[in-house]
């Protein structure tokens, strides 16, 4: 028994570790959007191979080392407010039958979210809203929805990466922490 527990808390520290490596990546300017959602990727496999609260523990310590030390306020906002959690969420919610319900389900929490760090992102810390200025207009509603189509594109790759994951990667981690 004491052998499943430290292998679990060594997968679960070793997922923390990475993830906070990838939100360390950040001080490269275009890299604030893409290495959240990297980051919150790799919390998939401690959800499947543990269980949510091991993924929700590995997802509180690496928002606490990224608010620590990731340099970039959007890169540390993106992953503690949406992608650090997600994970967790979408396994959540894909338990249910109803295939609408899940994608209306995704995309609310998902326009919630990120509605709600735009919002710190102006408010706290000031960001400059020329940031959502293209040709002189101001248009973060049509970055809103473009990033909705994004995001629909994230959560299918994320499905067949974990498909993939299942078939190949599941049975050689099992073996090397002994779950």
């Amino acid at each position: 028994m004491k052998q499943k527990s430290s292998g679990r808390m060594a997968f679960c520290g070793l997922t923390a570790a990475m993830s906070t490596v990838v939100l360390l990546l950040s001080f490269v300017p275009v890299s604030e959007i893409g290495l959240p959602a990297l980051a919150g990727a790799l919390v998939i496999p401690t959800v499947i191979e543990l269980n949510r609260k091991y993924a929700l523990s590995v997802y509180i310590a690496t928002a606490l080392l990224a608010l620590l030390m990731v340099p970039s306020w959007e890169c540390k906002l993106l992953y503690v407010g949406f992608f650090g959690c997600y994970p967790t969420l979408k396994a959540t919610l894909e338990r249910q039958a109803n295939l609408w319900w899940i994608w209306i389900t995704k995309l609310a929490v998902f326009n919630i979210a990120m509605i709600a760090i735009y919002w710190l992102l102006i408010t706290f810390l000031h960001l400059d809203t020329a940031a959502f200025t293209i040709a002189g207009v101001s248009m973060p509603w049509l970055i809103l929805l473009l990033g909705n189509g994004v995001f629909v594109l994230y959560d299918i790759g994320l499905s067949r990466c974990i498909q993939t994951y299942l078939q190949k990667g599941s049975p050689r981690l099992r073996r090397l922490f002994r779950f």
